[in-house]
Order: C-alpha cells, then structure tokens, then sequence
C-alpha cells in the first residue's frame, strides 16, 4: 500500500501555506479590490480573514480527527458520506486542479509586458516545467526553493509597505493614521462583501495545508496550529499591506485597475522600485504555483488511492523520489490551457470551489463531532455547532457574492461531478470505492 512519508515540521508546513498564499498578491489584486470596494480594500481583508478563521478552525478540527491525505474530500466523506466526500472532492479540484493554471498564467503576463519581444507561451511553458521538475524530486527541495524565494517577496512586499508610509508621512496635510480605509466616505456593504469574496482568493493556502497531512510528523496536532497560523499571518499581511497601499493611493482611479501597483510602485518609489516589484511578483507567483501543484497532485494521489478515480494512474508513486510523478505531470498538462486562455476566464471559477469546499468542511464538523459524537456539552455546543455554523453561513454568504460568471462555471463543474459520479455508483445505487487508511504503516 503506497503511502508518504513523514519529513515536514510544523514551520515546514506553516511556509508551504504561506508560499500558497502568496502574500504579495495583496499588490497584483490591488487596482481590483479598490474599485470593487470602493477605497475599502483593508476592511474587504478584514471581512475576509473573520469569515475564513471560522472555516480554518473546522479544517483544524478535522485535520486531528482524521490525520491523513485528502482534505476537504477525505473529511467529508468519511464524517457525513462517501458520495458527498466525492462530491466535494470534485468541487475542491476547481481550486487546486485549476489553480496552478491561473498562478502561472498571471506571472507569465506580467513577464510578457515586461518583455513583450518573448512570446508569453514561453514563460507559461517555462513555469510549468521548473515547477513540476521541482515538485517531482520531492517537498524537501521544494521548501528550500520556497524558502529562498519567499524571502525575496517578503523583502519586496516589506519596501512597498515602508515606502508606503514615508510617502504618507510626507504628506503633512493628512495624519499618519486614520480610520479612512475602513470607515471613511460611504460605506457599502454589499459591495464590501463583493470584495471580500474576491479578497478570499488570497486565503485559499490555509485549506491547502491539511493536504499534506501524512507528510507532517506528529500531524494531529501540527496541522491544526499550521492552518490557524497559515491564516492569521496572512490574514495579518494583508490588512496591514492593503491599509498603507490604500492610504497612498486612497483614490479608485487607475489607467488599468489590473496594473494599479505599477502605477503606485512606480509613483511612490520611481523606476527602479518598478523593476524590484516586478521581481517580487514574479517570485511569488513562482512560490505559489509551486505549493499549487504540489496540493493538487496529493489530493488526486489520495482520491487515486481509494479507486474513486483510476488507480492505476492517481494513486501511484515513484519509486525513486516517493512522489506522485503522473498527477504532478498532469496539472503540468492541465496548466497547458493557459497558452488559451486569459487571467479572468481562468480564475472566474475557482472561488465557487474552494467555497463550496469550505461549506461541507464547516458542515463535516457539525456532523462528525456534534451529531455523531454527541459533543453537545455547553462548551463544545459552542465549538462544534455556533462555530462551525457561522463558518457555514458566512461561505456561503461569500459564495452568493460572486459574480455571476464564476457561479454558472461553478455550477457547470459541479454538474459534470455529479454525473460522473452517477457512472461510478450504478445510478447512485452502490457507494464510490473506499479504502481504510491504517495510520501504522504510514
């Protein structure tokens, strides 16, 4: 029986999360949030970070009662149903299946205006295989590479913020510190939940975490600090990064809201800041794409092992370097799309996905703990029920947020899962194969 082995302590796991998120989008998704929020993009972050902590608590919880590979999918299915397990399953693969694709395909945009000589399917082609050689040697060199180059886009990330505040602090006709970002002119919630929605593509590494589960020595107890931690770092990055950027430029108007940090870069720290910021967008869309792939060929490796897609394919690993060398090659594949596709058709739907996912891991808890368990104490009514209930609701909150676009996408996936699965089940008359993992042997 293949299984992975455990080399991953639990700041491994807390930098992989963070790698995933790629702090440094706070900046590439800027000129967006501002007009979507109206000049609210820290209180969008804020929202976002509130609503996620909840749904990071119940991926917590079930990473420690069921320490094995899979995430949302193998939480599911083993607290609530198989069939459901598969569903979300199905549904989380609109994140981590598609999410590589988008991560590479903006990096390579932003190489194709800087050097617009170079055709852009040079740099998606160069992305995809420095990431997937990577990953197929293995997580430890990955975490080195991530290590490095985290380093950079946080060095980057940090100058835009000082630069920020000097420039803030120059400005004598308006205090350091105000509330403005948050608070000020007209406050609309709708529009706020609108960005927030969007400003929660920036937390999807939290869930990403829990993937990597039978890889993180001593897991049931690693993997619930990583994802808290995971969160609120990032989480922190954001609001605190947004709430300078927004006090610098604390107008909406844009010559092109998909570039609004280049203007900002280049008016607060001139032409060579541009250069250095290029550098760290380029880094950390490198990072991230490179923790990307590396989930999504776990979660296929997890759902491969249990025969709930071909076995023979998913749920191998390679002799010499212990990994999932065909699932890593096809999101490698997968990410080929991007020679087609733009940076808005790629993205649209992700989100559905992840708040879908988010939804029935939120539900699992309440299943798992509080119905199955009867943990119905005052205390863990609390904790296995308010909690998890409020992350629920807030998911699905976000999910009704996006744009219509991302919901039909969303929809249309969901519909192909739902009849793939039909073919799988008979008609839904027996239930998706299943395979007992026995911890012991991992």
């Amino acid at each position: 029986m293949a299984h992975l082995k455990r080399t991953l302590s639990l700041g491994s796991v807390v930098l992989f999360g963070i790698a995933y998120m790629t702090p440094i989008i706070v900046l590439g998704t800027f000129g967006i949030l501002a007009q979507s929020t109206e000049g609210h993009v820290p209180a969008a972050y804020l929202i976002a970070l509130v609503a996620m902590l909840f749904t990071a608590i119940s991926y917590g919880r079930m990473a420690a009662a069921f320490p094995v590979a899979g995430s949302a999918y193998t939480y599911v299915r083993k607290s609530i149903n198989p069939k459901l397990g598969f569903i979300a399953g199905w549904v989380v693969l609109l994140d981590y299946l598609f999410l590589p694709m988008a991560i590479w395909l903006i990096g390579a945009a932003y190489l194709g205006s800087a050097f617009p000589a170079i055709p852009q399917a040079v740099w998606v082609l160069a992305f995809i295989g420095i990431t997937t050689a990577i990953n197929i040697i293995g997580l430890r060199l990955a975490n080195t590479v991530n290590a490095a180059l985290m380093l950079v886009q946080f060095l980057v990330l940090g100058a835009f913020v000082v630069l920020s505040i000097h420039y803030v602090g120059g400005d004598s006709s308006q205090p350091l510190f105000d509330l403005s970002p948050f608070t000020g002119g007209e406050v609309h919630w709708p529009l706020l939940m609108s960005g927030a929605a969007i400003a929660c593509y920036s937390f999807l590494g939290f869930d990403a975490v829990s993937t990597l589960t039978e890889e993180t020595k001593d897991a049931q107890r690693t993997i619930p600090k990583a994802i808290l931690l995971v969160t609120l770092l990032g989480g922190l990055v954001f609001v605190v990064a947004s709430y300078w950027v927004q006090r610098a430029h604390p107008s909406m108007a844009f010559s092109n809201i998909d570039s609004a940090a280049y203007e900002i870069a280049r008016n607060i720290g001139g032409d060579l800041f541009v250069s250095m910021f290029l550098i760290g967008l380029i880094v950390g869309q490198f990072t991230s794409g490179l923790s990307a792939q590396a989930s999504a060929s776990r979660l296929l490796f997890a759902m491969g092992r249990d025969g709930v897609l071909p076995k023979a394919f998913f749920g191998r690993l390679s002799e010499r370097f212990g990994t999932p060398v065909y699932s890593l090659i096809l999101c490698g594949v997968v990410a080929l799309l991007a020679l087609k596709l733009d940076v808005t058709t790629s993205t649209s739907f992700i989100n559905f996905g992840a708040f879908m996912a988010f939804s029935l891991v939120n539900l699992s808890v309440i299943f798992h703990y509080y119905l199955q368990a009867s943990r119905r104490g005052p205390r863990e009514t609390l904790l296995f029920l308010v909690c998890p209930g409020i992350g629920l609701l807030a998911d699905l909150y976000l999910m009704a947020s996006l744009d219509h676009l991302a919901v039909v996408l969303g929809l249309s996936w969901l519909s192909l899962g739902v009849i793939y699965l039909a073919k799988l089940t008979g008609g839904f008359r027996t239930q998706p194969p299943e395979m007992s993992f026995n911890e012991a042997e991992a």
